[in-house]
């Protein structure tokens, strides 16, 4: 019988060869925003090394405030916009295809996590749906002084401004597709501008686009839709969502499986196709009373497809990665098998396993053991 690891999936008419999927990571290694020689290199090989769908780092929409310093290091992101980055990420896209690979960008924006006065646009102030950050004293994953200096409120995003990230959003789509991209992701997790408008405690707003869990999902439904309308009806999209957040690394956005779906089917409604739920764990129930975990209830709530992610292939997951210097490789794919042979997700997110490693992919088909993770050298790997 197939491994169902190793077995075909279909986003829409896109067709994955197998279930394994690259989840993004960032990594500072585009200079002056523009993919080079060494970018291209990094994505073949995981294509070569039998990847199903690669989702790319997070990749900066035109916009003034979408990246800059904050809880990372500002320099060398890439871009979605302009003649030389768009010229690198057609060769970074050949190079995968010509490997038989499929690959998605995933479209970012910083909001609150960006440090004012930061990036290619420090004159911009950072965009927040509140002028809030997050609240103080919470289990973070940044540095205390970096929450010190971004903490204080700042002004809230107005209409326009609103609109305008919008349209950016938009654009960068419409540039992956002419670029050759197979498909959209959409950072909306994590704390970032879109994640700050579903969460309660960075969006205090009273009008469209807050007040209840359907109020704030107005903003990254409206930015699905512009989306969808960019791109066209065979253009998958995948939109990556998470409870936790750089703020607060035991937040909840939803706290019952009622609430998840009601912060789901605007994004549903709008176009989205796949849902990346992004966990510590991906083995992790996401609600008391049951099993099921977060990729597991988008499934079964919205009917659509689900990718799970979360300390795949390691025995820490990213904090406790990061707080104890690395991480070893461990299988623990049998409980990924199982749970995707029941039907609770679709597709597998690796990570941080992944990067460490670009033959991931075909030592977890051959039995092979894995290598470990260690965050110290993680950007200057290859």
């Amino acid at each position: 019988m197939q491994d169902i690891l190793f077995s075909p999936f279909s986003i829409g008419k896109v067709r994955l060869d197998n279930r394994i999927v690259m989840a993004p990571m960032t990594r500072n290694r585009s200079p002056g925003g523009v993919p080079n020689d060494a970018v291209i290199a990094y994505y073949r090989r995981r294509a070569e090394a039998g990847v199903g769908l690669i989702v790319t780092e997070g990749v900066g929409i035109q916009h003034g405030s979408a990246l800059g310093g904050g809880s990372m290091k500002e320099r060398d992101v890439p871009f979605l916009y302009g003649d030389a980055a768009l010229a690198g990420w057609r060769a970074v896209v050949d190079a995968v295809h010509g490997a038989g690979g499929r690959i998605f960008p995933q479209l970012w924006h910083m909001g609150p996590i960006r440090e004012d006065g930061t990036g290619p646009y420090p004159q911009v102030p950072s965009s927040r749906p509140s002028g809030l950050w997050g609240p103080a004293g919470r289990r973070s994953t940044v540095p205390d002084d970096y929450v010190a200096r971004v903490l204080p409120e700042r002004k809230a995003m107005t209409d326009g401004e609103i609109a305008d990230v919008i349209a950016a959003f938009a654009d960068a789509a419409r540039n992956a597709v002419l670029t050759g991209f197979d498909g959209i992701a959409i950072h909306g997790a994590h704390g970032y501008l879109i994640d700050s408008f579903l969460w309660a405690e960075t969006n205090r707003r009273n009008d469209r686009w807050g007040g209840d869990l359907a109020g704030r999902s107005a903003f990254a439904a409206a930015v699905v839709s512009a989306i969808r309308g960019a791109v066209g009806g065979d253009v998958p999209i995948m939109f990556r969502f998470s409870q936790w957040k750089q703020q607060d690394y035991q937040a909840l956005l939803a706290r019952t499986p009622g609430e998840l779906e009601t912060m789901l089917r605007p994004l549903v409604d709008a176009g989205v196709d796949i849902f990346d739920a992004s966990t510590r764990k991906f083995d992790m129930p996401a609600f008391d009373g049951s099993d099921l975990t977060l990729a597991g209830w988008a499934r079964q709530l919205t009917g659509l497809p689900a990718m799970a992610v979360g300390g795949v292939g390691l025995d820490r997951d990213l904090y406790g990665s990061y707080a104890a210097g690395g991480s070893a490789g461990i299988d623990n794919l049998a409980g990924v098998r199982r749970r995707m042979t029941a039907g609770e997700f679709d597709l597998i997110g690796v990570g941080r396993a992944l990067i460490a490693d670009p033959q991931w992919a075909r030592k977890a088909e051959r039995g092979e053991s894995f290598l470990p993770f260690d965050p110290a050298t993680v950007r200057n790997l290859v």
